[in-house]
């Protein structure tokens, strides 16, 4: 590879660094975002859903400007986005409305930003010719360590929502704009074809192999979801954890993650996607479950890890298979694709806010029992982790 590729790299790891820095910030923020504006679980349910139903649409939204403008102009404007919105979070005072105007604008950016680093990750990997993804989600959980870490001191140093949010903000978008001329142009990403081409590839990418993987890469960000926004509102609430501890079962579970994250890649180059994604949702299943069963906040933060270790591989290896049978280039199954990311996350939110007032004491623990059980179909879907490139072509015909 040249150093034309090598930059693309690591500007690509770059943007899954921000993203996992400051989306690490704000979710294990969650229990002083509540207090901060007296919002009820019904209430905070809603913010939390709201998230990942806007996300949805930016991801929708950045899919179609893709083929024309290509993923790193999206990137570069969606990217600082995100990070001045988290910021935008701590600024809205006491009022339902700005809050709620701020999360929509935080997971508009989100949504545009997911969809177009994957589609650079799934380009790199394209150039290099080798299994790369795991490693640039790996950098995601280094990052997202790194901002449970800094929000365990922030809550220890009692400081303030927009003080806790505006260093990671400010960090994320030094980054972004530092790193974002080395991503790839449209036409490194694939071929530059006309409006008409355009519609005609749409039609060439075979729904049947992205669905299979979704349906995967759903319960995977399901269960995610719940981790992310109410790790530290279960060991804070439910286990007893002090204020600066109960970030620690998300920072736990992202350790975890770049341990398998580190190896995955090696181990699909070895043993194929299947396997990978097998064994991961079963150590993923054996995780949730100890979640559930936990008797005590440093039980519980074991058990995140557990899940980390396991879960880990879902979404980077569903992106490389999407990648796979994508004959135009243009990161059209990926886009597709991480719609399902919002999908798990809207039912993950759901769910969670649903399940959680059923029960005064134990509420969140009933809940986490959701998607350990659903857990499972990660492991039954495992087989539709190594599509045959050969299928998009078909399809075309």
């Amino acid at each position: 590879m040249d150093a034309r590729d090598r930059r693309a790299r690591v500007s690509a790891y770059s943007a899954f660094a921000v993203q996992g820095l400051c989306f690490a910030s704000l979710v294990t923020r969650v229990p002083r975002v509540q207090d901060a504006h007296d919002l009820s679980d019904g209430a905070l349910a809603l913010v939390l859903l709201l998230v990942p139903l806007i996300a949805g649409a930016g991801s929708v939204v950045a899919g179609a400007l893709f083929p024309r403008f290509g993923s790193a102009p999206v990137l570069r404007v969606a990217q600082p986005g995100v990070c001045v919105a988290v910021t935008f979070v701590g600024l809205t005072g006491g009022g339902l409305v700005p809050l709620y105007a701020a999360v929509a604008v935080f997971g508009l950016f989100v949504g545009g930003v997911d969809a177009a680093m994957n589609a650079q990750a799934v380009a790199v990997e394209r150039r290099y010719g080798v299994s790369l993804l795991t490693g640039f989600y790996a950098v995601w959980s280094v990052a997202g360590i790194v901002g449970g870490l800094w929000v365990a001191l922030a809550n220890r140093l009692d400081l303030s929502l927009f003080a806790g949010f505006v260093v990671p903000t400010v960090l994320g978008v030094a980054v972004s704009l530092v790193t974002g001329r080395g991503l790839y142009g449209k036409d490194e990403e694939g071929t530059g074809p006309s409006a008409e081409e355009l519609r005609a590839a749409a039609r060439r990418v075979p729904w049947r192999p992205v669905l299979v993987v979704g349906a995967a890469m759903g319960i995977f960000y399901l269960a995610d979801a719940a981790v992310s926004n109410y790790s530290a509102k279960y060991l804070e609430d439910e286990l007893g954890a002090s204020d600066y501890a109960a970030p620690l079962g998300y920072v736990a579970y992202q350790v975890a993650m770049v341990v398998t994250r580190a190896a995955a890649d090696l181990g699909v180059r070895r043993h194929g996607g299947v396997q990978v994604v097998r064994l991961g949702g079963f150590v993923g299943l054996v995780g949730m479950i100890g979640v559930v069963a936990a008797p005590n906040a440093v039980a519980a933060i074991a058990a995140f890890a557990v899940a980390g270790l396991g879960l880990s591989v879902v979404a980077p290896v569903a992106f490389s298979a999407a990648g796979r049978v994508d004959p135009t280039g243009l990161g059209v199954a990926v886009a597709r694709l991480n719609v399902f990311n919002y999908v798990g996350f809207v039912l993950g939110a759901g769910i969670v806010g649903a399940v959680e007032p059923l029960s005064e004491t134990d509420g969140l623990r009933l809940a986490f029992a959701v998607p350990a059980a659903l857990v499972v179909g990660i492991v039954l879907l495992a087989r539709g982790f190594a599509p045959r490139p050969e299928a998009a072509a078909r399809s075309a015909g």
